[in-house]
Formats: structure tokens, sequence, C-alpha cells
């Protein structure tokens, strides 16, 4: 069965619990044997093949009796490179403010052309 989005916690928890007891069984062990192995109680290895919750480092410690430790670096990568961010994120970079020499109003100095304005002036009338 395949993990997807609209299942249950319970129902990934029941599905990853098959998975590893069906490991368990290839293997040829029983589970007093991985149990001791994985240095956890028979109890807590029962839980994890019925899907039940239980401690993160039950998890880590079966998968590595098991030689499944490394599947967790396919499982959850360090990181995912998704091209659209990567993208944005150069572009972010890239992008700099304009400024002018004086760093005046719009980042630019007036040119000489340029009077500045003033209440009463402009076209029509007079000073």
């Amino acid at each position: 069965m395949q993990l997807h989005k609209s299942m249950s916690e319970d129902a990934v928890l029941a599905e990853l619990g098959h998975r590893l007891e069906r490991h368990r069984v290839e293997r040829n062990r029983t589970q007093a044997e991985l149990a001791e192995q994985a240095g956890i109680g028979r109890a807590t290895l029962q839980r994890i093949e019925r899907g039940d919750s239980v401690q993160m480092t039950s998890i880590v410690k079966l998968m590595r009796a098991l030689e499944l430790l490394s599947a967790l670096d396919a499982a959850v990568p360090e990181s995912i490179a998704f091209p659209i961010a990567e993208l944005e994120r150069q572009q972010r970079r890239s992008r700099r403010r304009a400024r002018g020499r004086h760093g005046g109003p719009g980042g630019r100095a007036p040119s000489p052309d340029e009077q500045p304005w003033g209440w009463g002036e402009g076209p029509g009338t007079s000073a």
C-alpha cells in the first residue's frame, strides 16, 4: 500500500508497522531476537508492528537493527531543491536598490536644468 496525504496518522503508523514486520520476517528473526538486537523491549516491538505510537528512538533503533537506517535519507532528505524557490532566492540576492550620487528622492541627483519647485512658482505665475 502506498502512503498518501489523505491517510490518517493511525493508518500511516499501521502501514509502517506492517512494513517493519515484513522486514523482520524476511530476515527470519523472531520478535524477541530483533527486540534484543535493537535494544528495545519485545512489547515495544509488538506495539510498532501493530502500528501503535511509540518513541522515535525506538523506531531508529529498530531500523538500525534491520539495516534500514539509510532508508531515512530517502524518506526525509536533508533538503529538497525546488527550482522556482531557488530562482527567487537568486533574484533576491542580485536585487539592489538604485541610489544616486546624493541619495536624494528617487535615488538621483537633480540635473542642472531642473529647478526645485516652490510655492507660487510654476507655469502661469509670476514671481
